[in-house]
C-alpha cells in the first residue's frame, strides 16, 4: 500500500491473470487522485482496486473498495477494455460516497425508504455458505444458482425499484429485456467476483450492491451481456438447473 499524504488514504491495486501497460495503470491512478478529494474530510479513507481477466468471458472485472469509517463501499463492473469498466465503477463509488455523507447527516428514513436502500436482503430459505463456496470452487455456475436460490426474488423486488434510476433501461422492460436478465446479470457478477467480495460485508448486501453495476452494464453493453446470460441459461436448462428455481 502506497500512503498518500495529502489525504491521508491507503491506494492499492491488485492485478490478477494479467499485465497492465504503464499507460492503463496511470489512467486508473489519475481516476483515484480524482476521486480522493471527495473523501478527504474523514479519518480513514482506503481505496482497493482488484482487476482480474476472465477467462470465460475474455473481458476485465474491476472492483474498487472504498473503506471508510463504519462502512465500505464497493463498485463493480467488467467491461472489455479495463479502463472503461474502471471509470463506471468510480462513477458508481461518487453516487454511493454521496448516500454515505447523507447517512452520516441523518438523512429523512422516509427518503431512504423511497430510494429502495433501506432493507437488507433477507433470503429464503437461508444459503448453504460451504455449497456456494464448492461451487464457486468448481467453476460450476448452475449449483452456484442453487445454492443462491434465496436471494433470486429479494434481488428481483430490489432491481424492479432501481431500474427506475435508468429510464432508457426501464423502457427496454418486457420490450427485448426482463428483470429476469438483471437478477441473472447481478449472480453473473457474484459468481466471476465472489472470491474476491469484501469478507466483512453481508452476501445480501454485496449482492445489492451488484444491481446498480448490472443493470449499468445491460445499458452499455446489451448485446454482449445478453449473449452471456443466454449462454449460461442454456447451460442451467440442459443441466435441469432451473428445475424448482
Amino acid at each position: 500500500m502506497t500512503p498518500n499524504e495529502k489525504v491521508k488514504s491507503r491506494v492499492q491495486f491488485d492485478v490478477h491473470q494479467c499485465q497492465l501497460s504503464e499507460e492503463d495503470l496511470d489512467k486508473l491512478r489519475e481516476g483515484v487522485d480524482a476521486l480522493l478529494p471527495k473523501i478527504d474530510q474523514f479519518p480513514v479513507a482506503d481505496v482497493h482496486v482488484l482487476i482480474e481477466r476472465n477467462n470465460r468471458s475474455n473481458d476485465y472485472s474491476v472492483k474498487v473498495s472504498l473503506i471508510l469509517p463504519g462502512e465500505t463501499l464497493v463498485g463493480n463492473d467488467r467491461d472489455a477494455v479495463v479502463n472503461a469498466a474502471f471509470e463506471r465503477c468510480v462513477a458508481s463509488l461518487e453516487e454511493n460516497i454521496r448516500a454515505y455523507k447523507d447517512r452520516l447527516g441523518q438523512v429523512a428514513e422516509r427518503q431512504k425508504q423511497e430510494k429502495g436502500t433501506h432493507h437488507d436482503l433477507e433470503p429464503t430459505p437461508p444459503p448453504d455458505p460451504a455449497a456456494i463456496d464448492a461451487a464457486v470452487r468448481d467453476g460450476d455456475y448452475s449449483a452456484f444458482r442453487t445454492a443462491t436460490v434465496g436471494y433470486e426474488e429479494p434481488v428481483r423486488k430490489r432491481a424492479g425499484r432501481w431500474v427506475e434510476r435508468y429510464p432508457e433501461v426501464q423502457a427496454r422492460i418486457g420490450k427485448g429485456l426482463e428483470l429476469a436478465d438483471i437478477v441473472e446479470e447481478v449472480f453473473l457478477m457474484a459468481f466471476d467476483g465472489y472470491d474476491n467480495r469484501p469478507k466483512e460485508i453481508r452476501l445480501g448486501d454485496w449482492l445489492a450492491g451488484l444491481i446498480d453495476p448490472a443493470v449499468k452494464a445491460l445499458q452499455s453493453r446489451p448485446d454482449e451481456e445478453m449473449e452471456n446470460i443466454n449462454l449460461v441459461r442454456s447451460a442451467r436448462e440442459a443441466e435441469g438447473g432451473l428445475q424448482g428455481t
